[in-house]
């Protein structure tokens, strides 16, 4: 049940990051002149939420699923989950500063 979470959240981070996009590109051109992207920053940041509540989840209960040893490791994409994390909440928070120039 909890690896179905982890593996759950994380589509749902990359659907909240394909969303952004998305109306990343729309607000640009609908937009009006020094306006900011608000819901694309809401995107965004629900994106990096969603990785960092996958992430945690798998965090904790890593050891139901794999035995404990010396030679027990995480992995790299684990590092890339806890590195996409604070990318994806910096580049919300840097759509909500951003204004639409002409």
């Amino acid at each position: 049940e909890w690896l179905q979470s982890v593996q759950a959240m994380m589509i749902l981070s990359v659907i909240f990051s394909v969303l952004s996009l998305f109306w990343f590109f729309c607000q640009l051109f609908t937009l009006t002149k020094g306006g900011r992207f608000y819901i694309t920053a809401f995107f965004q940041i629900l994106a990096g939420l969603c990785v960092m509540s996958g992430a945690a989840i798998f965090t904790v209960r890593h050891t139901d699923w794999q035995q404990a040893s010396e030679n027990t490791s995480y992995g790299f994409a684990y590092i890339l989950a806890w590195l996409a994390f604070p990318l994806a909440l910096a580049s919300g928070i840097i759509y909500v500063i951003l204004r639409k120039r002409e």
